[in-house]
């Protein structure tokens, strides 16, 4: 499997001019390489693709000398940034891309093995970069080991980093059980053996101070290009604040997340969910709705929680221990609404918290209820299609469910 390491980078004073250099070089490359796209369409009605700039890559260094010290497969990567950018927009999925000031430019990428070398075991160690003739102490640890294949170098937030895919075969323990997850805001993860998880609001703790500082950098003088005004030293300090307090929430919802996603997998070898719209969910309210701050309120709480990362987080951490991961389609099964014991579906407001059946009595909390249902109907319908990689119609098991969308990553065939 690929998998993704990022190490800080503690480079030192010589290192750090060099590094700044080079992402000066790649950032004009990169406006290089979009002014030229745009020259040539306009102009001459051409189109410009991929490799008609790598092919004028020897011409361009004869032009400009100081290219020559970075690695031609560092060059074509940012070209190749490029024109993944205008096909993006091709399809409609972007705007055009623009010219990128040098703040926001994080990096450049090896895309190969070729011009750097990377010594460690996934502890620490140290960064060589042939091509930039540097030797950078690094630091970080990683789970699972393997060959190195790219390397990214990026400058965020006043910090180097080197983030670098692996090629590996994960090890993980897990057992043998079942389990429901209903995501929300009440209970970050309620669970179809009662448990629950609260939700941490790492953002809301810190919106408070993020509001004060917000407000500080208000009253500075921002930065107009139009104008040409320049931002004052006291607008970056604040705007520095700012940074550093987002970056902080991330890191604390980021290190949550994984933590939450293998105590689950280390039990489960199959995890039912819910198969949300999140970005239906987390949507603007429309223009004159009266409830437009509660709205943005509740956007802000189900963002903070992380559901879309927690979600990734399980099923590639389930990936790796050749298990399941079944997304129970709600407009069909209703989760939130039907009784896990008797299947007696009865619509309820946001208010009710607790779930009690009329007909036959059942109660329980209305979100490990509705995790009961769907791990109920992962395990009537599972069990018919192990192996299946796509959606497929199953027999009615548990009172005729419908269907059940399956994951399952097939072992390697021994020779």
């Amino acid at each position: 499997m690929i998998r993704r390491a990022t190490f800080r980078l503690y480079p030192k004073p010589i290192a750090l001019k060099k590094l700044f250099y080079a992402r000066k070089l790649h950032k004009d490359l990169y406006n290089a390489a979009i002014a030229n796209r745009k020259t040539q369409y306009e102009k001459f009605g051409h189109s410009v693709n991929y490799l008609e700039q790598q092919n004028s890559l020897p011409a361009f260094k004869e032009v400009w000398p100081e290219y020559k010290q970075l690695g031609s497969h560092t060059l074509q990567a940012t070209l190749k940034r490029v024109d993944l950018a205008y096909q993006s927009f091709f399809k409609g999925l972007r705007r055009r891309p623009k010219f990128k000031s040098i703040r926001h430019y994080s990096g450049w990428s090896y895309p190969d093995k070729a011009g750097w070398k990377i010594h460690t075991t996934g502890d620490n160690g140290y960064l060589e970069l042939t091509d930039l003739k540097l030797s950078i102490q690094m630091r970080g640890k990683t789970r699972t080991w393997g060959t190195p294949t790219t390397c990214t170098i990026v400058y965020r937030h006043g910090k180097w980093y080197a983030s670098i895919t692996v090629e590996c075969t994960p090890v993980r323990e897990t057992g043998n059980g079942a389990i429901g997850l209903d995501f929300g805001v009440y209970h970050a993860v309620a669970m179809s053996d009662g448990k629950t998880i609260e939700n941490p609001k790492f953002l809301a703790k810190t919106i408070e101070k993020i509001r004060q500082v917000s407000k500080q950098k208000s009253r500075r003088r921002a930065p107009n290009f139009k104008k040409k005004v320049k931002a004052s030293k006291r607008w970056k300090k604040a705007a520095k604040k700012v940074s550093k307090l987002h970056t902080k929430v991330a890191n604390q919802r980021r290190d949550w997340v994984h933590k939450v996603a293998a105590q689950i997998v280390s039990c489960h070898s199959m995890v039912a969910t819910e198969e949300l719209n999140l970005k239906g969910m987390t949507k603007k309210a429309k223009k004159g709705n009266k409830r437009k701050q509660q709205k943005t309120g509740l956007n802000r709480s189900m963002l903070d929680v992380g559901i879309g990362m927690l979600t990734s987080a399980i099923e590639y951490k389930l990936q790796e221990v050749d298990g399941f991961l079944v997304k129970v389609p709600t407009k069909k099964v209703k989760p939130s609404q039907t009784c896990p014991n008797c299947h007696y579906q009865k619509k309820k407001d946001l208010s009710e918290r607790i779930h009690q059946c009329s007909e036959c009595g059942y109660q329980c909390d209305r979100d490990v209820a509705a995790s009961q249902v769907m791990v109920s109907y992962a395990l009537g319908t599972s069990a018919f299609n192990r192996g299946c990689q796509t959606s497929t119609s199953t027999p009615q098991a548990t009172g005729g469910w419908g269907q059940v969308w399956l994951w399952k990553r097939q072992k390697p065939q021994s020779s």
